[in-house]
């Protein structure tokens, strides 16, 4: 197992890509610990999964959109298991609301969460992994960074902003031997969906049209987003830095 003795923090590791991204990483051998805000549920059940191949999990609670929230809980985490090797800023959030719609407090909100626990994150983590001889830090994005998609201009503005933190992460953190990149994944058919109001209204025939429209043939699933994550934290991984992968089984090539 090629994380065997590694610690990962995987925000927003309850539900989702970030659930799939945890199992992952505790499969190939890695502690994880898994961020919830909101809802403790899913991120117990994680937990048990993780448990369950014979993985140490830890579940914490924090506000990664807090400052404070977030280097406590990173910090707790590395107390608690005496290090940290592996970073997944997974968790997002935001308003989906055409643009006249928006307001400052949506923004602060979207951008806080979705980009600048990046960058602090990084900065309260990049000395601890510094400590056990460097590590991997992993952002995942989606391409509504570049891609114009309904209602998704605040989410689309934080994607872009943490694609930029990645690569000057990328550049600053090198010498410390962390390597930084992101994963921008397709449409992914998870929970998250159902907060876009263009895919309540007909989900079952969005999604086909979706899988028709793939070259690969099928949607993008969590765990193939989170095989590529696992993959780049891995020495074999290790000389690319700064990088945005995208995983949508080649959709994005026909728009």
């Amino acid at each position: 197992m090629q994380f065997s003795g590694k610690v990962a923090l995987v925000t927003g590791g309850g539900r989702g890509i970030g659930r799939a991204i945890a199992l992952r990483l505790a499969r190939e051998g890695a502690d994880v610990a898994i961020n919830y805000f909101r809802n403790r549920v899913p991120a117990e059940e994680t937990a048990r999964d993780i448990k369950a191949l014979g993985q140490r999990p830890h579940i914490i609670r924090g506000n990664v959109g807090d400052v404070d929230d977030l280097q406590a809980m990173i910090t707790s985490v590395a107390d608690h298991f005496g290090g940290l090797d592996i970073l997944v800023n997974n968790a997002a959030s935001g308003y989906n609301r055409p643009v006249m719609e928006q307001r400052v407090k949506g923004w602060d909100w979207t951008m806080n969460i979705n980009a600048r626990a990046a960058l602090f994150g990084a900065q309260t983590a990049a000395p601890i992994m510094a400590d056990r001889g460097g590590g991997a830090i992993v952002n995942i994005s989606s391409f509504g960074s570049t891609r114009v998609l309904p209602d998704y201009v605040l989410v689309g503005a934080s994607k872009a902003a943490l694609e930029a933190l990645t690569r000057y992460l990328a550049v600053e953190l090198a010498p410390m031997n962390i390597a930084v990149n992101a994963v921008s994944a397709g449409v992914v058919e998870t929970g998250a969906l159902k907060h876009f109001s263009v895919w309540r209204e007909d989900l079952s025939s969005r999604l086909e049209d979706i899988r028709q429209h793939t070259p690969a043939g099928r949607m993008v699933t969590p765990e193939d987003v989170a095989g590529v994550v696992a993959w780049l934290c891995t020495e074999d991984a290790s000389m690319i830095r700064g990088q945005i992968i995208v995983v949508d089984g080649g959709f994005t090539l026909g728009f």
